[in-house]
């Protein structure tokens, strides 16, 4: 039997791997700036970390519904619910001659925001960490 102190603590496991992955395929697409018909590569996992967020902390049947003052309007886009991590080219810009469509630019806010997000998950799980040894210090002095 395994101790669970925090529900959030493998969602916060699981952010960190994704992050860790994703900084890996930002760092390969500028390694690969110059190699011919290269294509950048991104991988999508925020869906599937909502998906792991609502099995950890249940699913919330409650939702916002969007206000229609008229019967003509058109309803709101459905929320696409995907559960695994996809891997995608993120080929949004133009092919230079060789056919490589790396935009170190991109790239690089790319990746500081990734590690910008990597470090919040970090400081979260330290918070996490310190909330639980100040509630043992603290139930320790009362005894």
């Amino acid at each position: 039997m395994s101790l669970q102190i925090s529900q959030a603590r493998p969602l916060m496991e699981q952010a960190l791997n994704y992050r860790s992955m994703r900084q890996d395929m930002i760092a390969s697409n500028i390694a690969n700036a110059d190699t011919p018909y290269y294509k950048p590569r991104d991988v999508s996992f925020e869906s599937t970390l909502v998906q792991k967020q609502k099995e950890a902390f249940g699913s919330n049947t409650q939702t916002l519904q969007m206000a229609k003052t008229d019967g003509e309007h058109l309803d709101a886009l459905p929320q696409l619910d995907n559960s695994t991590a996809s891997l995608f080219f993120r080929d949004g810009h133009m092919a230079r001659n060789d056919g490589n469509s790396v935009d170190i630019d991109v790239e690089t806010t790319e990746m500081s925001k990734n590690s910008t997000m990597y470090n919040a998950v970090i400081a979260a799980i330290k918070k996490d960490e310190n909330i639980y040894k100040s509630v043992i210090d603290s139930s320790a002095k009362l005894s």
